[in-house]
């Protein structure tokens, strides 16, 4: 299981991005992180892959563990060749090389597997092996987005960190996407998908946490969530303010101050 456990980070020494948070990844799983911008989402996502140095930050409190083994002095490059693998927002492809060029790139830790790999991710992305040849740099954003969800799978990962993939991308683009992660997790992959697409992500996941602001204010199963009066109103769109002009954050919702989940 990969674990974050009472989690402060800070950057540069003054601002505080993470204030106790707390999350689980198990095995085979898919959990759904949501939240508005700034809510600490990529914060997150750094810690549990050692990218925060990268960015001026630190762990400050709290524990970030694999297996139980702690990560927090685990260098990147280690971390993802024990399993746990990151694609970044933004899809940051290098847009100067090929499609193949590209995902082997994403195969320096597991080379002994890069051609089963491959044709691994051309069977999950067959518009890619129609491409591979291409310069990634010509190809549209959402097969942007799947070469680099490909890359990251050229080293057979056991957990995938997904932030934000159907991030501007068209509505059959974002449909595809959503059915190959869901591929993905069914081969065995766990999945931490960070989407501001709330209906789209609780729509696959098996849990989901909610942050705001550095903390995570509601933990359940997805189901719930997404029966969740107040999650629906704030990141689904479907349900008014109780007052009848709609609350200004999340936090406001009863809930929030029921039930606070994270250490102090």
């Amino acid at each position: 299981m990969l674990s974050a456990r009472n989690l402060e980070v800070v950057y540069d020494d003054v601002v505080r991005a993470l204030r106790g948070v707390s999350l689980d990844v198990p095995d085979g799983r898919i959990v759904a992180l949501l939240g508005s911008n700034g809510a600490g989402k990529t914060s997150l996502l750094r810690s549990l892959t050692g990218l925060l140095d990268v960015h001026h930050g630190e762990v400050t409190k709290g524990t970030v563990s694999l297996d139980g083994d702690d990560l927090r002095r685990t260098p990147p490059e280690k971390i993802v060749k024990r399993g746990v693998r990151q694609v970044l927002e933004g899809r940051r492809v290098f847009v100067e090389l090929s499609v193949e060029e590209n995902l082997k790139v994403g195969a320096h830790t597991a080379r002994s597997l890069m051609a089963q790999n491959l044709e691994r991710v051309y069977g999950l992305f067959p518009v890619l092996a129609d491409r591979r040849g291409k310069t990634a740099g010509y190809l549209s954003g959402g097969e942007q987005q799947m070469l680099a969800m490909g890359r990251a799978m050229m080293s057979s990962p056991r957990y995938l960190l997904l932030d934000e993939p159907s991030l501007g991308l068209a509505p059959l683009m974002v449909a595809a996407i959503r059915d190959v992660i869901v591929e993905i997790n069914q081969e065995g992959t766990g999945i931490l998908l960070v989407e501001q697409n709330a209906a789209m992500a609780l729509s696959i996941a098996h849990h989901g946490y909610v942050m705001e602001t550095g903390r995570v204010v509601l933990d359940k199963p997805a189901a719930e969530l997404n029966a969740d009066d107040d999650v629906r109103e704030f990141y689904l769109g479907l349900h008014p303010g109780e007052d009848g002009e709609g609350r200004k954050s999340f936090r406001d919702a009863k809930h929030y101050r029921r039930r606070k989940r994270w250490s102090a």
